[in-house]
C-alpha cells in the first residue's frame, strides 16, 4: 500500500478549524484542530478511492503535482514557506 506525503494548512474561523490541502485543492473542517485533520484525512482518502474506481487516480495525482511511480506518492513541488504579507489598496 502506497502512502501520500502532503502539507496541510489550519486555521481558526470563528469557533470552527479549517483543513485544507493546497496540492490537492481539497478542505475540509472540524471543531477542533484534531477534528479538522481527521476529517481532512477522511476527505483525501475518499478522493483517492473514487478517482481510483474512475481509473484516473494517477492522472489526478500527476495533474496535483505528484511521482506517481515511486513507493510513495510525494509533489514535486515543496512549500518553502507561509508567510503573511502587506499590499496596498488603491481604491
Amino acid at each position: 500500500m502506497k502512502q501520500l506525503i502532503t502539507t496541510m494548512e489550519l486555521w481558526k474561523e470563528g469557533d470552527m478549524y479549517t483543513s485544507y490541502c493546497p496540492e490537492l485543492d481539497i478542505a475540509s473542517y472540524g471543531h477542533t484542530p484534531s477534528e479538522a485533520r481527521l476529517n481532512l484525512s477522511e476527505v483525501i482518502r475518499i478522493q483517492l478511492e473514487e478517482t481510483e474506481k474512475l481509473g484516473t487516480l494517477d492522472e489526478f495525482l500527476q495533474d496535483a503535482g505528484y511521482d506517481t511511480d515511486k513507493e510513495a506518492y510525494r509533489t514535486r513541488r515543496h512549500i518553502i514557506s507561509f508567510e503573511e504579507i502587506v499590499v496596498p489598496v488603491l481604491v
